[in-house]
C-alpha cells in the first residue's frame, strides 16, 4: 500500500456529515423504490383503478349512445312529419286529443273509485314518468316511427 500525505487523505474521505447526508439521501430513495414496488404488487388497488377507467368509459359510451340515438330519432321524426300529408296530421293530432280526454276521464273515474293505497302507487308511478319524461317520449316516438316503418314495408 502506498501512503498518501495526510492532507489528501483528509480531502477525499467524506466526513461524517456527508456520511449522514449521503445514508438519508439513500433512505429517501429505497423508500420511494418500496412504494413504487408496493404500489405494483397491490393488485387490488390496481384492480379498482382498472375498474373505475371502464366505467368511466362506459359511461362515455353511453352517452354517446344516447345522444346519437336521440339525434337519429329527431331525424327520423321530422322525415315522417315532413312526408305526412297536412289532414293525415290533423287527424292525428284529433285523434290523439281525444285519447287524452278519454284517459283524463277514465283516470278521474278510476281515482274516485279505486282504494287508497292503488292511488299511492299510482301517484308515485305518475311522478316517476314525469321525472323520465324524455326517455319515455323518446321510447315512444321511436315505437311510432318503428309502426310506421313497419307498415310502410307492408303497403309496398
Amino acid at each position: 500500500m502506498s501512503q498518501q500525505p495526510r492532507g489528501e487523505e483528509s480531502a477525499s474521505a467524506p466526513n461524517p456529515d456527508q456520511l449522514r447526508q449521503q445514508v438519508e439521501h439513500t433512505r429517501e430513495e429505497l423508500g420511494q423504490t418500496v412504494e413504487a414496488l408496493a404500489a405494483k404488487a397491490d393488485v387490488k388497488e390496481q384492480g379498482r383503478r382498472k375498474a373505475a377507467e371502464i366505467k368511466e368509459q362506459a359511461a362515455e359510451k353511453a352517452g354517446l349512445a344516447a345522444e346519437q340515438l336521440r339525434d337519429t330519432a329527431a331525424q327520423v321524426a321530422a322525415a315522417v312529419r315532413d312526408k305526412t300529408p297536412d289532414p293525415v296530421r290533423d287527424k292525428a293530432a284529433h285523434a290523439a286529443a281525444q285519447v287524452r280526454d278519454g284517459m283524463t276521464h277514465a283516470g278521474h273515474l278510476a281515482a274516485a273509485r279505486a282504494p287508497e293505497p292503488v292511488r299511492e302507487k299510482a301517484g308515485a308511478a305518475a311522478t316517476m314518468a314525469r321525472a323520465n319524461r324524455t326517455p319515455l317520449l323518446v321510447g315512444a316516438a321511436a315505437l311510432g316511427v318503428f309502426l310506421l316503418v313497419r307498415r310502410a314495408r307492408r303497403c309496398t
